[in-house]
Order: C-alpha cells, then sequence, then structure tokens
C-alpha cells in the first residue's frame, strides 16, 4: 500500500512539474526553432518563388547579440510581400524580437557577438548533413 501511494505521489509531481507554464526563455527557445524551421522548409519548398530565392540566410541563435540586428532586418526585408507563408513567419520573427526586447530582456544572456555566425546553421554531429574533415 505504501509503495502504491509512493507512485501515485510521484506521477502527481510529475504530472505538475509538466504542466508548468513556459518560461520567458522557454518560450524565446521554442519560437526560434519554429522560425528557423518554418524558413528552411520555405526555402525546400517547391516550387521556390524567386523572391524567396533571394532571402537571407535565417539560423537564430538567441545567445547571439546579433539575432536581434537579423530579426530585424529579416521583418524589414522590403520584398516577398505576395508569399503568404513569408508574412506569417516576418509576424512570428516580429513577435519573437518583441518578446526579447522587452518582455524577457532581463532573462536573456548573450554569449556572444558574433553576427557571421548566423549565416549558417550549427552542425551538430547528429546532424546527417555535417561533415567531418
Amino acid at each position: 500500500m505504501k509503495i502504491l501511494l509512493s507512485l501515485i505521489v510521484l506521477l502527481s509531481v510529475l504530472l505538475f512539474v509538466s504542466s508548468a507554464p513556459p518560461t520567458c526563455y522557454s518560450r524565446i527557445l521554442s519560437l526560434s526553432k519554429e522560425i528557423t524551421e518554418s524558413f528552411k522548409s520555405l526555402k525546400n519548398s517547391k516550387p521556390v518563388d524567386p523572391c524567396v530565392e533571394t532571402l537571407p540566410n535565417l539560423y537564430l541563435d538567441v545567445h547571439n547579440y546579433c539575432v536581434l540586428a537579423k530579426l530585424r532586418n529579416f521583418v524589414a526585408y522590403p520584398r516577398c510581400q505576395r508569399v503568404p507563408q513569408l508574412s506569417a513567419l516576418k509576424e512570428k520573427a516580429r513577435s519573437l524580437y518583441t518578446i526579447m526586447i522587452s518582455y524577457c530582456r532581463r532573462d536573456l544572456v548573450f554569449l556572444t557577438d558574433d553576427c557571421y555566425a548566423l549565416e549558417s546553421p550549427i552542425l551538430t554531429p547528429t546532424d546527417p548533413s555535417s561533415t567531418y574533415s
């Protein structure tokens, strides 16, 4: 009986922890990953709109101070008004920028300011497209 009660308490604690509201930082991380994935799928979609091909690369690292300028420039990019997926992506980028500069500005710690690092994706060892020389 004691084991069953312990198991119920443990499961209740796990349920409570998993139902906690997201933090500001976790919201930023999830939104940046969502934007990056949406951008990749937009670039890889067939047929690719010619104006989408001219878009600058968009790889977001919320620990890089240059991400703020990258988001600002992406939202202000003047072309591709006729692509609805890009309009939705720009709205998400605008939301991320707003969250980062107003709501979560005290929660963020920028570890680098390497703007060049935001031009290409970070290749991880589990990424099948990564190659080692």
